[in-house]
């Protein structure tokens, strides 16, 4: 049943958006999300379909009513306070990005009160400012809130869609700041776009934890990373690491492994040339690393090994042969 509300909530979503006008409109089942704009040379403006399902049909209709009402801001000036960082992995078009953390990439959107909108560098050539000005203008627009409460072991901050919590993680020294209310340097995982989990990098339950983040990235339609994060030396967000020897060092292996598979397997889905696999192998004994089969035909994503033929050759002996593909993030290989 749940399955069906769904298809019929996107149905009546898709039909509305075309009715209104809009040319390129797309229902992805899997982020649960449509994507709208008026041709498809234009960027596409989301909206997020979970909140609508709760809502009756004159409800959402009313909804999308007021979300297609919102165009993007013509100036500078209107548009300034609207924008917010979001940080994702590869998304189709070309929305305006810079790589933040491995495998992700912080974009802006504006936010309207019903829909968010990617910010291109076409538009930005219309309010006539540069890029960095555009992510510095998005970021001092989050709150950046702390926590005044005593002590705890694990803080869930859970995004009722306008708090950006996961974003919060592109501000410098925000991260340390938590240090007093988990009891020690903060740990972050966020695994999907409206949970935020916040602990100390010493706590005894970190295992349990990256095991919790890994189900909830799974399970998300709309899934981040099963990584954890920390603060370097400068109070930016970094991955966090364990060397060999180090009882999670295989638990961060394979975090660091199956977020590689999920975004070169979205990226795939927009390359028009064939790409090669990535997947995951390993068990939690002798650790985990990535692996493609390639018929050197296809592009080729970074991996630990790479199968080819009936031979299984390391990453090391088979890259002094190769060279990246222009364009691409990730990076993908080809024979040089």
């Amino acid at each position: 049943m749940r399955r069906l509300a769904r298809v019929r909530l996107a149905t009546q979503v898709v039909r509305q958006l075309r009715k209104a006008g809009f040319k390129a409109v797309r229902y992805d089942a899997r982020a649960f999300e449509v994507r709208f704009a008026p041709n498809i040379q234009q960027e596409p403006s989301i909206v997020d379909l979970a909140p609508l399902l709760a809502k009756s049909r004159k409800q959402v209709k009313s909804y999308l009513s007021g979300l297609t009402a919102n165009p993007v801001p013509p100036t500078w000036q209107l548009a300034r306070p609207l924008l917010r960082p979001v940080l994702r992995g590869c998304t189709p078009g070309t929305p305006l990005s810079r790589p933040a953390l491995p495998y992700l990439f912080e974009y802006v959107v504006i936010d309207h009160p019903e829909a968010m909108t990617y910010v291109t560098a076409e538009q930005i050539d219309t309010w006539a400012v540069r890029p960095d000005e555009v992510f510095a203008a998005a970021r001092s627009n989050l709150v950046g809130a702390t926590l005044k409460s005593a002590p705890t072991e694990v803080v869930r901050f859970v995004d009722d869609g306008d708090a950006y919590w996961s974003s919060h993680l592109l501000l410098q020294h925000w991260l340390e700041r938590l240090a007093p209310q988990v009891d020690g340097p903060p740990l972050a995982f966020v695994p999907e776009r409206g949970t935020l989990l916040i602990t100390s990098a010493t706590s005894p339950h970190l295992r349990a934890l990256f095991a919790q983040a890994e189900e909830l990235y799974a399970r998300s339609a709309r899934p981040i990373t099963p990584m954890a994060y920390v603060s370097d030396a400068n109070g930016c967000t970094v991955p966090y690491t364990a060397d060999p020897g180090h009882p999670l060092h295989h638990v961060v292996q394979r975090a660091q492994a199956i977020l590689a598979v999920q975004e070169y397997a979205r990226q795939a889905t927009h390359l028009t040339e064939p790409a090669a696999d990535l997947e995951v192998v390993g068990d939690d004994g002798a650790g985990w690393r990535t692996r493609a089969a390639w018929d050197e035909k296809s592009l080729l994503p970074t991996a630990d090994e790479v199968i080819i033929g009936d031979r299984t050759i390391p990453w090391s002996e088979l890259a002094p042969r190769l060279e990246p593909v222009t364009g691409l993030n990730p990076i993908r290989w080809q024979r040089g």
